[in-house]
């Protein structure tokens, strides 16, 4: 806790040496009304970082918990960014005083008073760098958060009986209840849901962020999410509490099993290690949903695959919904090789890349084999749904939040 305050003095410390020399023509009062709004942001910058360590902050409104610690730790890493520059600067100084050891020639020549050199342009230079990226997330907190992107996606499952044939799936994937101020942008995202005329829904894991009361205000609006032949959700990460201050077990124990009966209220399927039929004149296929399995980066396993996937051998098409595509790459493929489409989601594309036809990139790609999108393995594939809402950074950029509209053909 102490280092972290002590890592931020540091680095405006830094930072405030580009301030120092492109304010040095300024009054005297200018220049001290700029000190004290600087050095102010940064006093109230570490007293908000440090909040969470010293109180407990489930119950602060979410305007602070989302946009408030976002918009401190956004400056700052767009301060690191600037700081970039003013490195520049101080090796260039340091290159220039070694060389004037060596010579008698004026280190800096001028011929004009008016003219800015090379040393100020670089100062200039690391306040634009760092204004740059600051405006384009908060560009993206504002624009590209609810910027809802629909996925038609059609995928060719030979096996598919003909009763199945163009099934309609919609799948959405990483809510984030708890980053969403209101219920607005919410209602938006499932008009657009509704106007797809799915015939089932799945949304693959972590409804909340940390806490099942992140629900309450949103029930009414999520229970509108309804299809035909029913609406199947799992568990992510998220949903189990694990990132949350709990006074007891038995508290957290709780909060586990009010985010079941959350799922129940709101007319939704939950399986939990399990696997339903679907049937469709006289026509059968079977959906495996599995509890979280991550793969990567510690997350927990809660997922027991086995018993998930029990009786399921006899149906022709079997469709997974494991919220960590991790889990597909390293156990799904290698033992359940009859299993035809996983469902996940997880990555939110890093909630940061480029998606324009010819490339695509986000720096999910170095954690996640499959990150967005459509993957295949021999027989095998997974789709990663890209999250519909939004957790840390409150917005995205060049990776939108999605809806999938998928289409199952068997040719």
């Amino acid at each position: 806790m102490f280092l972290l305050g002590v890592v931020i003095v540091l680095i405006d410390l830094y930072f405030y040496q580009a301030i120092l020399a492109l304010t040095k023509k300024k009054s005297a009062k200018k220049r001290k009304k700029i000190f004290y709004i600087y050095w102010g942001f940064t006093v109230l910058s570490i007293l908000i970082l440090l909040s969470p360590f010293v109180f407990n902050t489930a119950n602060w409104p979410r305007v602070i918990k989302v946009y408030v610690f976002a918009i401190v730790i956004l400056v700052l890493f767009s301060k690191i960014i600037g700081s970039l520059f003013i490195a520049l600067d101080d090796i260039l100084r340091l290159f220039r005083w070694i060389g004037s050891l060596f010579t008698k020639k004026p280190s800096e020549p001028s011929t004009s008073k008016n003219r800015i050199t090379r040393l100020q342009f670089l100062n200039y230079m690391a306040l634009g760098m760092t204004a740059i990226p600051l405006i384009g997330l908060i560009r993206g907190m504002i624009k590209g958060a609810f910027d809802f992107k629909i996925h038609n996606i059609k995928v060719v499952l030979p096996n598919l009986p003909d009763s199945f044939n163009g099934l309609r799936i919609v799948q959405i994937s990483d809510i984030h209840i708890g980053s969403f101020l209101s219920t607005s942008p919410l209602e938006k995202a499932i008009e657009i849901i509704l106007q797809q005329k799915a015939d089932i829904i799945f949304i693959t894991g972590d409804l909340v962020n940390d806490r099942t009361a992140e629900i309450n205000p949103f029930m009414d609006t999520l229970s509108k999410i309804k299809a035909p032949m029913g609406v199947f959700s799992i568990m992510g990460n998220h949903d189990y509490g694990d990132y949350a201050k709990w006074d007891s077990q038995g508290e957290k124990d709780k909060n586990l099993q009010d985010i079941i009966e959350a799922n129940a209220q709101l007319g939704w399927k939950l399986l939990m290690n399990e696997n339903v039929i679907l049937e469709k004149n006289n026509s059968e296929i079977v959906l495996i949903g599995v509890e979280n399995w991550g793969g990567n980066l510690h997350f927990p396993k809660y997922g027991n695959m086995e018993k998930a996937y029990r009786g399921a051998e006899k149906y022709p098409v079997k469709l997974l919904l494991s919220h960590d595509p991790s889990h597909w790459n390293m156990e799904i493929i290698e033992k359940y090789k009859d299993i035809d489409l996983t469902f996940s989601g997880h990555t939110h594309g890093f909630q940061f890349g480029i998606e324009v036809p010819g490339l695509k990139w986000s720096p999910s790609q170095y954690i996640y084999k499959q990150w967005a999108g459509l993957y295949s393995e021999g027989k095998q594939q997974i789709y990663v749904n890209r999250g519909l809402g939004f957790l840390g950074y409150p917005g995205r950029i060049g990776i939108l939040p999605e809806i999938t509209v998928m289409e199952l053909h068997n040719a």
